[in-house]
């Protein structure tokens, strides 16, 4: 067997930052079957009282989601917030223009804090600045976050729902760049209005947190001139600036598809870049973080969508099945949202559940996990800590696209408090085994506890309904000898690598 060799340092004092837990989030939007026969599906057998399906909250329990985004999205900047409240029978149908669907609104906000609640997830809410303004904005947060005493509090209360949600975060509207986006805006539009909700947002509620509209991709050609112009309106008034992408294998071009997380690297740094000279420009002291709230991969469903007829209701779109290399890059680019944890405080994976998802349903059937569950579960549930900087030598590659891309991408976090280490890590080799040696010379006493190995010998292996294709095992063989990690990545695999302190 033929193999490469990467070498890489941890070290204690070599820290990026803490891991904010919301770098783990999701997204839920009204599109396709991600709420109606996603989430909520009343008539299976393994609904609970209010309708959600108990399969799915279970998996989304597994994966540990923090922070789901909601309505959307596309869809919220056609969205009246209050059709989706009171009695349901009361409710409205609405055509939604974003997706060409038909929108029962029987799911709303106060049904999905319910939901929210159950999976143990926060709520990212967006408001809708494309059709609405700045009094839907301040009546939806008075509505949610108000104790009562007020028209929209008490109306709340009137609906069943005595204490308020309490929702931290929220976002100012969606992709507001995009002249597909309903009330697609200027920079500069966007920036008045983004300012003025912002404004009264907070001060309905001061303890909120608010995400400016940054630019949908970054070929968008106003990028980064939108971030700029954006932030020197709400810089004062906003706490993060957002980004979106998604990335395809159309040309089948495997080494230039898993180099595509280095774009998001050069993405995010471009924005903090554009971030700081706002915050030079205003000779302020505050700086702005970033939220990725939205992300994947996203190619595979575009001409089944192409045929789905309009104004159904919950038709199936987006239903990307993924394969074994959507997994390995989704592991590429958690990686590096984790390299810049220092300012990415938010990211949600886009979406949650039959969306571009991780986790798919059949309608009165069973629910099941794609490729891309694994490593972002793995992301989320030993990824909590201090995100290190890690000093990486390894071999590099050429691409379409591409220069100089490392064979091994890794990270990896340090828990202190549960006294662990866990080494994220991706071997790009089409045909070598990578043999790494990590030093960890600071970590005394620490040893091998796992070696999780994602693989497969198909890269185009998909999992579908009861049948598990793709999954991982435990049958890594790392180890500590005198402080170094020694172990090898098969070829084109995740490692999440696991190691505790010895207590003798």
């Amino acid at each position: 067997m033929s193999y490469i060799k990467a070498k890489m340092i941890l070290d204690k004092d070599f820290q990026i930052g803490k891991v904010d837990e919301r770098i783990y989030g999701s997204f839920v939007e009204h599109l396709g079957r991600a709420v109606y026969e996603g989430i909520y599906e009343p008539d299976h057998p393994l609904a609970d009282e209010m309708g959600f399906r108990k399969d799915v909250i279970n998996l989304v329990k597994e994966l540990q989601v923090p922070l789901v985004r909601y309505p959307g999205g596309n869809f919220v900047s056609g969205y009246n917030w209050e059709d989706g409240v009171g009695p349901v029978d009361e409710r409205p149908k609405r055509l939604d223009l974003a997706w060409r669907t038909t929108e029962s609104n029987i799911i709303g906000t106060n049904e999905f804090m319910q939901w929210a609640n159950k999976v143990n997830a926060e709520v990212n809410m967006a408001v809708n600045l494309g059709t609405r303004g700045i009094d839907a904005a301040r009546n939806l947060v008075e509505y949610c976050n108000h104790p009562s005493g007020s028209y929209w509090s008490d109306l709340r209360i009137s609906h069943g729902y005595k204490e308020p949600h309490k929702i931290k975060t929220w976002c100012l509207g969606n992709e507001m760049d995009g002249p597909w986006q309903i009330g697609h805006k200027t920079a500069e539009e966007y920036g008045r209005i983004a300012v003025e909700a912002a404004k009264v947002m907070k001060w309905v509620d001061p303890t909120i947190e608010l995400v400016a509209c940054g630019s949908s991709n970054r070929n968008m050609p106003t990028f980064p001139q939108w971030e700029a112009t954006v932030l020197e309106h709400t810089y004062d008034h906003v706490d993060y600036i957002s980004l979106h992408t998604y990335y395809a294998n159309v040309e089948n071009n495997l080494p230039n598809f898993l180099a595509k997380s280095l774009d998001m690297d050069d993405f995010i740094k471009t924005v903090i870049a554009t971030s700081d000279y706002v915050k030079a420009k205003k000779r302020s002291k505050k700086t702005m973080y970033l939220t990725f709230d939205e992300w994947n991969v996203w190619y595979h469903s575009h001409d089944a969508d192409k045929k789905v007829t309009p104004w159904t209701e919950a038709p199936p779109l987006l239903e990307d099945i993924y394969n074994f290399e959507d997994a390995l890059l989704v592991g590429c680019m958690l990686i590096t949202l984790l390299k810049h944890s220092d300012r990415v405080k938010i990211a949600c994976l886009a979406q949650l559940v039959n969306v571009i998802a991780p986790i798919m349903t059949e309608k009165g059937g069973d629910a099941w996990k794609q490729t891309i569950f694994y490593p972002y579960m793995h992301a989320s549930v030993y990824g909590r800590g201090i995100a290190l900087n890690p000093i990486i030598h390894s071999p590099k590659y050429d691409s379409k696209d591409f220069t100089d891309v490392p064979y091994l991408e890794s990270t990896a976090v340090y828990d202190e408090e549960n006294e662990s280490i866990t080494i994220f890590a991706v071997n790009r080799h089409e045909t070598d085994s990578l043999l790494l040696e990590c030093s960890i010379k600071s970590f005394v006493g620490y040893e091998v506890v796992e070696h999780i190995i994602l693989e497969n010998n198909d890269i185009k292996a998909t999992n579908k309904i009861n049948r598990n294709n793709v999954q991982p095992h435990k049958g890594g063989d790392a180890k500590v000898t005198e402080g170094v990690v020694e172990a090898s990545l098969p070829k084109l695999s995740w490692n999440v690598i696991r190691l505790k302190y010895r207590n003798n």
